[in-house]
């Protein structure tokens, strides 16, 4: 047989080296391919937890966002209410500025009235008094000698009447009364035959109007020594 002819024949011991390289080579690939996995997985892992950050920050931002414009929105009314209040309280005083002018005013035409009320009052009286003076001069007038008791008894009767129409009463108590300390003023205490502490004599009569005493009655009082 010739050298061309010969047919290349393997060792067993080639043959097994053959194998086991094959076996390692597909092992090392299989190993590749499995960090390869690894790799891509972790890869995924961490931008599944990155996007869930962004969308965690992104919700706090608009959370926040949404806080600030509600705070904003607060404060915006708050200052409302406060002009609100500042042109109420200048309304107010100013108001009340004029009411007090308007009481001053008023006062001081109350005043006036008063004023004018009490001169007409005046007035009034002294034009009913003047007649009265008028008759005390006519008496006055009469000759000497002349009998002027009934014209002085007429002109107090006019007096009187003046007084009685202003509302004035006399205070002309009688002997023996008992004393009246806001309307008779006890001028002396005299012996007399009176019971002690009564009125014995009314010097001056006093006079009242109303409930108010204008004059008190001046009056002695008996000290019961007489009796």
């Amino acid at each position: 047989m010739s050298d061309d002819d010969a047919v290349d024949v393997e060792s067993p011991d080639e043959s097994e080296g053959d194998a086991t390289r094959a076996n390692g080579t597909a092992e090392a690939t299989g190993e590749e391919a499995t960090a390869e996995a690894a790799d891509d997985g972790s890869a995924g892992g961490a931008g599944d937890e990155g996007e869930a950050l962004a969308a965690a920050v992104a919700e706090h931002d608009e959370a926040l966002s949404r806080e600030v414009a509600a705070l904003e929105a607060e404060l915006a009314e708050t200052r409302e209410e406060l002009r609100e209040r500042d042109e109420e309280v200048e309304e107010l005083t100013s108001k009340l500025a004029r009411v007090k002018a308007d009481f001053s005013n008023y006062k001081e035409r109350a005043k006036r009235k008063q004023e004018e009320i009490r001169e007409r009052a005046s007035e009034a009286l002294v034009e009913r008094l003047t007649p009265v003076r008028n008759d005390l001069l006519r008496a006055l007038d009469q000759e000497e000698g002349s009998d002027l008791r009934p014209g002085v008894e007429s002109t107090l009767e006019k007096f009187d009447e003046v007084l009685a129409d202003e509302g004035v009463e006399s205070i002309d108590p009688e002997p023996g009364e008992a004393v009246d300390p806001a309307r008779h003023q006890v001028m002396l205490r005299v012996d007399s035959d009176r019971p002690e502490g009564v009125i014995h004599e009314v010097y001056e009569p006093g006079y009242e109007m109303g409930d108010r005493v204008l004059s008190e009655a001046k009056v002695t009082v008996s000290t019961g020594d007489g009796a």
